[in-house]
């Protein structure tokens, strides 16, 4: 109950800002067109990653940025969803797994410096990017080590295609009532609006403005508000700003990248380690026991107590040091 309250809130306070976005793309055509041309051409395009080895793979769908660390077990690390979230909120932890393990953190399509085709961006195109990407890249039984709906995905993926899984490390997981539902009429209704060039856009505009990151970004992802310094909004703002980058995050306003997976949760057959932070506000800590009771495999649950939606980013080696605790263990 609990969960759900949680989403329901959050749900009507993003729906809210949106349409407000909305309403103000509709009041005029120029000025919000002129707004939105601006606000495009201040936007910097995101520079190389300064850590890590750059890498591009041309995937089927388009080109996919991922940097490469280290040397023995693999890991795939992959991003939560969000205004500006890619593969950056990784690389603390990125740099400290590969003393001991051959890391692998990706933008996923539409996110940070991957390519962001104009094309419906779902659950299932993210779940079979994981599978190609460890079939063409890793070449190897990999650990995804996945944050947020990411970790639904790797889920899947673990129950589908066995082989290519040793382990599931997961950090605040969604996918278990949270993140799970189908988008409904007023989510379409909602997600096609904004895909529209000048009321989409505005709207999105008004989502990711710096003052709306900031927020965003201090009040539902970290657990310390402090935290949240002008470099990392401005490192979301830009990267919310890329062209292209409106349309996947519009999918994942409108629901529909959420993926159910209390059915492949009672199928799966490997060992799953999950972190979640005290502080976490969607998925709430609370909701943790949902994974526990639908988990047909052994769960070891870590719960950081200063910590919010994002523990791999506020609790970096304490973090490490829990998640290589489960990575030994694992069978080969």
């Amino acid at each position: 109950m609990v969960a759900r309250t949680s989403q329901e809130e959050q749900k009507r306070r993003r729906r809210k800002l949106l349409v407000r976005g909305l309403v103000l793309g509709g009041a005029a055509v120029g000025l919000p067109a002129l707004a939105n041309a601006l606000i495009a051409s201040r936007s910097r395009r995101l520079r190389s990653a300064a850590w890590g080895r750059a890498h591009r793979y041309a995937w089927k769908q388009g080109e996919i940025s991922f940097q490469s660390l280290g040397d023995g077990p693999s890991l795939v690390l992959l991003h939560s969803f969000g205004p500006g979230h890619d593969s950056e909120e990784w690389r603390p932890v990125a740099e400290l797994l590969a003393e001991e393990y051959r890391v692998f953190a990706l933008d996923m399509l539409g996110w940070g410096r991957s390519e962001k085709p104009k094309i419906q961006y779902d659950d299932e195109l993210y779940i079979q990017l994981l599978v190609d990407f460890i079939d063409d890249v890793v070449r190897e039984r990999a650990v995804p080590v996945a944050a947020g709906l990411a970790a639904a995905y790797a889920v899947q993926v673990a129950v589908d295609h066995p082989e290519a899984i040793r382990g599931l490390a997961l950090s605040v997981p969604s996918g278990v009532h949270i993140y799970g539902d189908e988008p409904d009429l007023k989510d379409a209704l909602v997600h096609r609006l904004l895909r529209t060039p000048i009321l989409g856009t505005s709207a999105l505009n008004l989502y990711t403005s710096q003052t709306a990151i900031a927020r965003y970004l201090k009040r539902d992802v970290f657990a310390a508000a402090d935290r949240v310094d002008a470099a990392r909004i401005e490192r979301h703002y830009h990267s919310s700003h890329q062209p292209g980058s409106h349309l996947p995050l519009a999918a994942y306003l409108s629901g529909y990248l959420n993926h159910h997976v209390e059915e492949a949760l009672a199928r799966l057959d490997c060992p799953i380690w999950i972190a979640w932070g005290r502080a976490a506000k969607n998925p709430p800590v609370e909701t943790a026991d949902l994974w526990l009771r639908h988990a047909s495999t052994p769960i070891e649950l870590e719960v950081f107590e200063d910590s919010g939606n994002l523990p791999h980013a506020e609790a970096v080696a304490q973090f490490c040091d829990r998640l290589q605790s489960y990575l030994v263990a694992l069978p080969d």
